[in-house]
């Protein structure tokens, strides 16, 4: 198996994240500003402060808060795969597919989309997540 293919996803979504991590400050900072929040006084993240901020700017904070969540499971998984050696084909092209909608997950919650689209890619993505765990142990 091609180890640095098997684990390209991986990096994928870290990059991703760290773009979500651009846009969450590109949001928040000028937000802040203009919403004239004093940072000292931002403390806690579920303060009194955050309903002065735009949805949009919430809504990209919540999907870094989100990919720092179920990925945790889907990075310690593929490290898993490769060392146990039950990574596949398969489970590459489905690590692939998780990444795919992880990233639609974000573009539609960054976006403030709806709500039941949302959640609907985040199933799929849960599924593919759940798909690829199973096929490991089924090997």
């Amino acid at each position: 198996m091609d180890t640095t293919g098997f684990l390209t996803p991986v990096i994928a979504l870290i990059v991703w994240t760290l773009m979500v991590w651009i846009i969450m400050y590109a949001r928040r900072i000028p937000a802040m500003q203009a919403a004239k929040i004093d940072p000292d006084t931002a403390k806690s993240p579920d303060g009194e402060w955050k309903s002065k901020l735009p949805m949009n700017v919430q809504a990209a904070a919540h999907n870094y808060n989100h990919l720092m969540e179920q990925p945790t499971i889907f990075y310690a998984f593929m490290f898993w795969a490769l060392l146990s050696g039950v990574g596949s084909a398969l489970i590459g092209l489905l690590a692939w597919v998780y990444v795919g909608l992880r990233v639609v997950h974000s573009v539609i919650q960054i976006s403030a989309g709806p709500v039941m689209l949302r959640f609907s890619v985040f199933t799929l993505a849960t599924l593919c997540l759940i798909s690829m765990i199973v096929l490991a142990l089924l090997t």
